[in-house]
Formats: C-alpha cells, sequence, structure tokens
C-alpha cells in the first residue's frame, strides 16, 4: 500500500490518443495534474500525447496546450510548484494506421528514461469509427504486448450487431482483463455513494424493494445544447449519448442485489443480472422530443428525426423490482442542468389524517432523492404536521450534504477516479462487454422503431407527454 492508501502503483508509460481533442482539453489532462499534484501517481511515469500526423504538435506546443487545459479547468492551476515536474514528463508523439515508427519510438524512449519494466496504459479519447483502427495499429506495432491496459471511451457501439464487431477487434488485441470501457458517471463520488447508502445502512436497505417502492426516476437534464457537436450528435441523440451509456449504469447500481464483496467480479456479475432481468424497451413506452431550433443548427440535417430528449419507462423484471417502473429521461437545452435519483414510497394504507394540500402531487409525499452531480446529496422528503391548532400535514425535508460534511479538497473528479483504478488494474466500475452487449439487445425494439420526435420549447422539460409517460406518478423535477 501507498502512504495514500491506495496500492502502490506500477510505473507508467501512458498514451493518450486524441491528446488535442475536447475531452483531453476539459478532463484528461487537467485530472492528470490533479493526480499528480495530489501525489497519487506512481513516482516514474510518462504521458505521451498522440494524434494523426496532421495534427501532431511538438513536445513544446503540447507542454503549452496542456498547460492552458490546466490553467482553464483544472482545481490545481500550473501556477502550483508541481507543475515543472508534471510538464516534463509529457510529450508528444504522431501517429497513423500504418505509420506509426514515431510513436512506438516515443514509447520506448519513455521506458528508457523510467527504467525497469512499466505498464502502458493506453487511452482512447478518439471518435467511436477510430476505435478500431487504432486498436489494430497498437497489435500490429507490438505497442499492446506485455503489461498493457486500455481505456475506451463510450459509446461502445451504436448498436449490438457494432457492439459485438467493435468487441471482437479489441478482443483480437486485448484480453477482457485489460479492456477498460469507462463511464465517467461510474467515476462520481456520489455514484459511489449509492452502494454505501444502500448496503451501509439498515434504516435503508430493509425497504429497497417492490414491498415498499412504487417508482424510481433517474432524471439527468442538461441546459447546454448541442454546441457545435452536430456531426456526432445528429447521428447519435439522447438515447444512445445518455441512456445506453450513462443512465443505465447508474439504474445497475440503484437495483442491484448485495454483492458478495466490492471486487471487480462481483459487482459486474451483479450489475449484470440488473441488465438480463431488464425487459426489451417497449416503445409504448417511450418519449422522444426535439428541442425547438435544433434542426437550424449548423451540420444538423433539415428532416432529422434526432431526439435532443428522451424519457424511457424501464422495468427490471426480478424478484426484488417487478412491478416498480424505472423512468430515465435526458435531454438537451432543458429547464435545469441536474442529475437526480428519486425512489417514490407506497403510501400507508390508512389515511387517518386530514386531506393533504391539493397543490401537493401524488406520490410526491415520501420520497428518497439522491442528487448525484458532485458533490452530492441525499434528502428524504416525508409529511409532517403543520403548527397550529389543527393537525394537517405539510411537505417536510432531511438533507445530507456532501460539501458540509467531508472535506471536498480529498474528493477526485469522476475521470480522476477511474484512471487511478485502471492503473491499479480495478475493473469494479468499467462496464464489461456482455453488460453492453445486453443493453444494446434491449434497446433494439427502440433502435429499430423509434416513435417520432415532439418538439419542445428551449428551456422546459421537454414535451408535454413526458407528463403522461409518468402518470399517476410525477417527476420531481422541475418542481424541486
Amino acid at each position: 500500500m501507498s502512504k495514500n492508501g491506495l496500492p502502490k502503483l506500477d510505473d507508467h508509460v501512458i498514451v493518450l490518443f486524441g491528446a488535442t481533442g475536447d475531452l483531453a482539453k476539459r478532463k484528461l489532462l487537467p485530472g492528470f495534474f490533479h493526480l499528480h499534484a495530489a501525489g497519487l501517481l506512481p513516482p516514474e511515469y510518462r504521458i505521451i500525447g498522440a494524434s494523426p500526423k496532421a495534427f501532431a504538435l511538438t513536445d513544446e506546443q503540447f507542454r503549452e496546450h496542456a498547460e492552458q487545459a490546466c490553467a482553464d479547468f483544472c482545481i490545481t492551476k500550473p501556477t502550483d510548484p508541481s507543475w515543472p515536474s508534471f510538464a516534463e514528463r509529457l510529450s508528444f508523439a504522431a501517429a497513423d494506421p500504418g505509420n506509426a515508427e514515431d510513436l512506438v519510438a516515443a514509447v520506448q524512449r519513455a521506458e528508457k528514461e523510467i527504467g525497469g519494466a512499466p505498464r502502458r496504459l493506453y487511452h482512447l479519447a478518439i471518435p467511436p469509427a477510430a476505435f478500431t483502427s487504432v486498436v489494430g495499429m497498437l497489435g500490429e506495432t507490438g505497442l499492446a504486448k506485455g503489461k498493457t491496459r486500455v481505456i475506451i471511451e463510450k459509446p461502445f457501439g451504436h448498436d449490438l450487431d457494432s457492439a459485438r464487431k467493435l468487441d471482437k477487434a479489441v478482443h483480437a488485441v486485448f484480453d477482457e482483463s485489460q479492456i477498460f470501457r469507462i463511464d465517467h458517471f461510474l467515476g462520481k463520488e456520489s455514484v459511489d455513494n449509492i452502494l454505501a447508502f444502500r448496503f451501509a445502512n439498515g434504516l435503508y436497505e430493509p425497504i429497497w424493494n417492490r414491498n415498499h417502492l412504487r417508482y424510481v426516476e433517474i432524471d439527468v437534464p442538461e441546459t447546454l445544447s448541442i454546441e457545435g457537436r452536430a456531426g456526432f450528435y445528429d447521428a447519435t441523440g439522447a438515447y444512445r449519448d445518455m441512456v445506453v451509456t450513462h443512465l443505465f449504469q447508474v439504474l445497475s447500481f440503484v437495483a442491484m442485489e448485495a454483492p458478495v464483496s466490492l471486487s471487480a467480479k462481483h459487482l459486474r456479475d451483479e450489475k449484470l443480472k440488473v441488465y438480463e432481468a431488464l425487459k426489451p424497451i417497449d416503445v409504448r413506452h417511450v418519449v422522444r422530443g426535439q428541442y425547438e431550433g435544433y434542426l437550424s443548427t449548423d451540420g444538423v440535417a433539415a428532416d432529422s428525426q434526432t431526439e435532443t430528449m428522451v424519457a424511457v419507462r424501464a422495468e427490471v423484471d426480478n424478484w426484488r423490482w417487478h412491478g416498480v417502473p424505472f423512468f430515465l429521461r435526458s435531454g438537451k437545452a432543458m429547464g435545469a442542468s441536474r442529475q437526480v435519483i428519486v425512489l417514490g414510497f407506497a403510501p400507508p394504507p390508512l389515511r387517518m389524517f386530514p386531506a393533504h394540500r391539493k397543490d401537493t402531487p401524488y406520490g410526491r409525499q415520501n420520497e428518497i432523492v439522491i442528487d448525484f452531480a458532485d458533490p452530492g446529496a441525499v434528502k428524504v422528503n416525508f409529511l409532517a404536521k403543520v403548527p397550529g391548532a389543527e393537525l394537517t400535514l405539510g411537505n417536510a425535508e432531511m438533507a445530507f450534504y456532501y460539501k458540509d460534511s467531508f472535506a471536498e479538497s480529498h474528493a477526485l473528479e469522476g475521470y480522476e477516479h477511474l484512471i487511478l483504478q485502471a492503473m491499479i488494474g480495478d475493473q469494479s466500475l468499467f462496464t464489461s462487454s456482455d453488460g453492453i452487449e445486453r443493453l444494446w439487445e434491449i434497446s433494439e425494439p427502440l433502435l429499430e422503431n423509434p416513435p417520432p420526435v415532439e418538439p419542445y420549447p428551449v428551456g422546459s422539460f421537454g414535451p408535454e407527454s413526458v407528463k403522461n409517460l409518468i402518470a399517476p406518478y410525477h417527476w420531481h423535477l422541475p418542481h424541486a
């Protein structure tokens, strides 16, 4: 164990494909620097940025690019005394399929500087269409040999057939134990806290089932529009971009049975059981929306039927959850940027109290609300007596806020957490190939026969039909 309680990390050569892209700028380079400044990276490591020759940088240009990225997006700024020792570990190499000599030489040079036999970690922060060619290049050049691991970004395919083909291509070069399919939602402290909240507290674990809960919501609206991502987004849509890759992952944490341990095998086994219990998506219980003005966006087809918002009723048909609907919603240009899980309780069998306030929505009185936008919060909504001569009821709330209870300086951003887990070799918070394929399998009815998109105003929470989808219950947002 290292001094920070993590397993001791091996020395690493890290190759960041897509090093000049938006993800690297906003998340990965700032994340690596934050880990470096916090003393969480191994004593000896090198980071090699990689891109096609057409976008190649010199080492100095890459260091300047990283410095600007960290100045703009990192908690720890490049003015920190640790910056020079981080910058000197950065270099850049061009790499194209069939022409990767620069990258091979850069990796060999980095390994010689470190000495011994460092591990190699490849992070593919590149468009999905390039996954197969880059993985093939790693195999052909011998860079995949030895102690290597690869992080692959979402989306992993765009349907069941493409996911299987990509999986076959990746497995031709890497063993499953070397593959880390990343979903940054699962690196969030607040998402991991779902497991602690459920399984570490005798107050909640016994009621986490169909006998006490009537519905579950997982709601992730965003105020951002597609903002220059038309080429990617118009070919992808909200369902592929968010539901398959993020919301179903969160659903598995909410719905899984208690694992035997928190090891990668046991956690992934329980998640897979949830996916196996998911019924195929019923298109009658799906609403697809498109925000007004989307069709006038540069790069969007004039007759596009791509959804910018989707709401889905999903069903986990097993002993614990039979009959409990899971409502998932996400979209762009909506009325708030929130990430919430809501568990609605069944009402008590005998209502002896005077009528509740007429403006109190049905089912809103008793809920557990988990806000998983970091730093996160957990709230319990319940009914209490309103002061006065009459015995009338009003809504009350008990709340726990991470920011008020623990030192935020100890928290890691989702990508930072997952990068460390990949360097350690812990696949607990990464998705298995079986899980990915099962999610595409249950999605086939929707992907093959999607309902038409309905317009919704920018700044709203979707078309009016999203209210019908969840009836007789109500969305927690926007009322919260």
